[in-house]
């Protein structure tokens, strides 16, 4: 351990501190391994001690204390992300949040809650006390926390109706406490929200948030087999245009995906045959039969989503890679864009391009106001250097790549410097002790796409003892 994390501790000895490397290497890791890239290059990294404050005032002492001494802090939720957000990159203390997990307030528009609340928990006692709930969550529901899903997330199940987190409305509200000599507590509204928004807490510690709510709906999972990816993706799109039909998910997976790795209900899905999986509020049912029938599907899995043992969201968004990598240890996956108008004929365009090289898992979604889709496609992984070209093919063809196969915030989205977030972190974090190595633009001014810096600049020499290892 370094004299600076043992100076921390020593300053503050009253707070919950882990030091056993095991289970400090558990909570220095998330789903980063989903990367043939990133296990390469991140599978030694391990912070030197986890704390978990009870409190602001706890955060506010951990944070102070760190400056003091120099040493990086690393925040960390349910650890259900997928590009290595909240791994300690540069060792130091890991922040375990899950015990700042209270509903601070809640009514039928909108809830306050703090960052470590598991969001399965946030979204049942809003149910339960004010009948709303997340308007948007990630596949990961039941074990991700609030604050990680903001801080690492873009979307997810719900994003066919309400589009993206960044969309305005989709956050109300963000606390965040500033790593200074004398930390400060912000509270972010408008469009100030986007400088903390997705940014790996490499700029703050989101300490609370206030989201909107939906009215609570009795949801039905429902899933539907077509013929072809073509025909599935038609009917999804279908489906997210129809405003008297209320949605939560359409998510389209091709064959073999389903019936090779699907467990819960994969074996009733034909050979060869795509899959729509869809959640749909109850009293619409009707009218979503009526458009199966049109587009010829042919339905072979329903039952109330709250009392399946793995929920259609489940095989969705991140959680289908999850799915296929539990029996198939040869694939990853990517992200990508496919944008409105022409999105249905651009993936068909690529799924001719790749054959079964790249199979085309999507998720018709709500972007920038148009209906379009989300690619998750499962790849069949042979090296770096063809992973590489594939992105490239798709960028290619107009199918913008949200890179999951590096760590660094900006290559992972549109591949620009967000200036307002640099900025605030500028203010917020003056030493650059908060998640480093994330943030290119902060390492290096001249950072530009693609210029990734020599991993040696990440990598801590306080590295998981060999028997620790995968």
């Amino acid at each position: 351990m370094t004299t600076g994390v043992a100076a921390v501790m020593e300053a503050l000895p009253s707070l919950d501190w882990t030091t056993d490397p095991a289970l400090v290497r558990q909570k220095s890791r998330d789903f980063f391994w989903y990367s043939p890239v990133l296990k390469r290059q991140l599978n030694r990294v391990t912070g030197e001690a986890v704390v978990a404050p009870r409190d602001e005032d706890e955060l506010r002492a951990i944070l102070a204390a760190a400056h003091a001494h120099d040493v990086p802090v690393t925040p960390r939720g349910g650890g259900t992300g997928n590009y290595g957000q909240a791994m300690p990159l540069r060792g130091g203390i890991v922040l375990d949040m899950l015990r700042m997990n209270r509903i601070l307030h809640a009514e039928a528009a909108l809830v306050r809650a703090e960052a470590g609340i598991r969001m399965i928990d946030l979204d049942a006692q809003c149910r339960r006390d004010v009948g709303g709930e997340l308007r948007i969550h990630p596949s990961t529901l039941r074990t991700a926390t609030l604050g990680g899903f903001i801080a690492g997330g873009s979307g997810g199940v719900g994003s066919i109706t309400w589009g993206g987190l960044r969309a305005p409305g989709n956050i109300l509200g963000l606390r965040v406490m500033t790593m200074e000599a004398e930390p400060r507590v912000l509270e972010l509204r408008g469009a100030d929200i986007q400088q903390a928004n997705h940014a790996y807490g490499t700029n703050g510690i989101i300490t609370a948030l206030e989201m909107p709510l939906a009215p609570a709906h009795e949801w039905i999972d429902v899933v539907v087999a077509f013929a072809t990816l073509s025909a599935a993706c038609r009917f999804a799109d279908a489906l997210a245009r129809r405003d008297d039909i209320t949605k939560k998910l359409a998510c389209v997976v091709p064959a073999p995906l389903p019936q090779n790795h699907f467990r819960h209900w994969g074996a009733k899905v034909p050979a060869g045959m795509a899959v729509a999986c869809l959640m749909v509020a109850a009293p619409d049912l009707a009218r979503l039969d009526a458009l199966v029938s049109d587009h010829t599907g042919q339905e072979i899995h329903r039952e109330r989503t709250e009392d399946a043992a793995v929920p259609c969201y489940e095989h969705s968004w991140n959680h289908t890679t999850l799915q296929v990598l539990k029996t198939d240890k040869t694939i990853t996956y990517l992200q990508s864009l496919f944008p409105a108008p022409d999105h249905l004929s651009l993936i068909e365009k690529l799924e001719r391009r790749f054959g079964d090289e790249v199979l085309f898992h999507v998720e018709a979604v709500r972007f920038a106001g148009q209906i379009c889709a989300i690619g998750l496609q499962i790849v069949r992984f042979t090296t770096e250097e063809r992973l590489d070209e594939i992105m490239r093919i798709h960028e290619e063809a107009g199918s913008p790549i949200f890179n999951p196969h590096t760590f660094l915030l900006e290559e992972g989205g549109m591949k620009l410097v967000d200036q307002a977030q640099l900025d605030f972190k500028r203010r917020s974090d003056p030493k650059g002790l908060l998640n480093p190595g994330k943030m290119a633009a902060w390492d290096d001014p001249d950072w530009k796409p693609g210029a990734v810096p020599p991993l040696e600049l990440y990598e801590t020499d306080r590295e998981a003892p060999p028997e620790l290892l995968d």
